[in-house]
This record gives C-alpha cells, sequence and structure tokens, in this order.
C-alpha cells in the first residue's frame, strides 16, 4: 500500500505557472521597462541640456591650455636664453589697423595653428603676437623672419578663438603684495616710454548668457631643459 503511494506520487506531472502568474509576471517586466526607458530619457535630456555648458568650459580650457603651451616654447630654449626677453611688447602695426603695442613672442618651429599659404612646409622663426578686437576674438599676428618683405609686410592673422570679448593684464606689486587687473597696459612708473610687461593675461570668454575667465601665466625664460 505504501509502494503504490509512492509510485504515484512520484508519477505525478511537476505543477506548471497559472495564467494569472504570467500576466502578473509580465506586467511587472513591463513596468520595470517602462521605468527604465523613463530614467534613460530623463538622463538625455539632462546631458543635452547641459552640453552648451560643458562644450563652453571644454572651449575655454582648449584655448588657455593652447595659449600656455606656446608662451612655454618662446620662452625654453634654443628659442631663448637667460635674462632675455622672449615675451615683450613690441609695436606691430595689422592689417588695416593702427600700431599697437601688442604682447609678442617667437615661435623657433612654427605653430599647429598656423597655416602657410602655398606652402606644404611651414617657415621656422614666426613672430606671433597677441589682439583682441570687439566681435572678432581672440586674434594671432604672425610672420616669419625668413620672409623676403618682413620688416615692410603686415603680419598675417589667424583667429584663436571669436568668444574671448576682453583681454586684461594682471600685474603684481610686490610693495603692497597684492595683484591689480587693468584694462590697458600699465604705463613705466619710471616715465619710460614702454609700458611695464604683466605677469599674466585675464581672458574672458562669453558665448549667449555664459561667461568664463582664465587666467594665463607668462613664463619667464630658462636655460635647462623642460620639465615635462
Amino acid at each position: 500500500m505504501n509502494l503504490s503511494f509512492a509510485h504515484r506520487r512520484r508519477s505525478r506531472p511537476s505543477r506548471g505557472f497559472t495564467l494569472l502568474e504570467i500576466l502578473l509576471s509580465l506586467a511587472l517586466v513591463a513596468l520595470t521597462l517602462v521605468a527604465l526607458n523613463t530614467f534613460i530619457f530623463s538622463m538625455g535630456e539632462l546631458w543635452g541640456r547641459n552640453a552648451d555648458v560643458r562644450l563652453f568650459d571644454q572651449h575655454v580650457r582648449a584655448v588657455t591650455r593652447f595659449l600656455e603651451h606656446e608662451l612655454r616654447s618662446a620662452v625654453l630654449p634654443p628659442a631663448a636664453v637667460a635674462r632675455s626677453t622672449p615675451i615683450a611688447l613690441q609695436d606691430i602695426t595689422p592689417q588695416g589697423g593702427a600700431s599697437d603695442k601688442l604682447l609678442t613672442f617667437e615661435l623657433t618651429a612654427g605653430s599647429r595653428l598656423i597655416v602657410w599659404p602655398d606652402s606644404k612646409r611651414p617657415l621656422p622663426e614666426v613672430v606671433c603676437s597677441l589682439q583682441a578686437r570687439d566681435r572678432e576674438g581672440l586674434i594671432l599676428l604672425w610672420h616669419s623672419r625668413l620672409e623676403k618683405d618682413f620688416d615692410t609686410d603686415p603680419p598675417r592673422e589667424t583667429v584663436i578663438t571669436p568668444l574671448v570679448t576682453a583681454l586684461t593684464y594682471d600685474y603684481y606689486d610686490a610693495d603692497s603684495n597684492r595683484w591689480t587687473t587693468e584694462t590697458a597696459l600699465k604705463p613705466d612708473p619710471n616715465g619710460g616710454t614702454n609700458p611695464l610687461l604683466p605677469q599674466r593675461l585675464r581672458l574672458k570668454f562669453t558665448y549667449g548668457k555664459m561667461t568664463s575667465e582664465s587666467v594665463v601665466t607668462l613664463p619667464a625664460p630658462s636655460e635647462g631643459l623642460p620639465l615635462f
């Protein structure tokens, strides 16, 4: 008797899912997918909403790094020697403009931003200047000392960024131990004709309602190799 009962229990088929359990499972899966899609779309909306801010910040950092790299290249050997002034203020006459005192430096090997017309290989010994213009942005003025008309022709021009709306100058006063920001180059307190070279450049970027400032420190000449 017990053997027959055990045999019947072993031969009974296993119980499957009922229709109600299947419907409940499908409903839970559907709710999970809806919640997941809502989360993904909301994150995409937030990401797209802040895209302009991120791209603007990336542009500011890229321009700042570019200027730091070019100025650092100008003060390293063989482009510069100790106790020299590889970064100086010089009278530059732009194309169709009046002569102005501009921050000027020389790049022995040129720059990746400089594109020479009708030339497969850029010329070395490129003299560069920086100028901020209203509604044009930050301009790089450049020409090579090896050009035939270097002393007479105005330099070529390349827009580094159209988003720079102001270029100001930071000076450090050792007596008062503080920094001051000037909208124009600071005149020589000793009565000299040349203005004082600032220690830092301050760039103001504007895009729509967004604004940002970055500071570029002017490096000093170095006799040795770079540390990087």
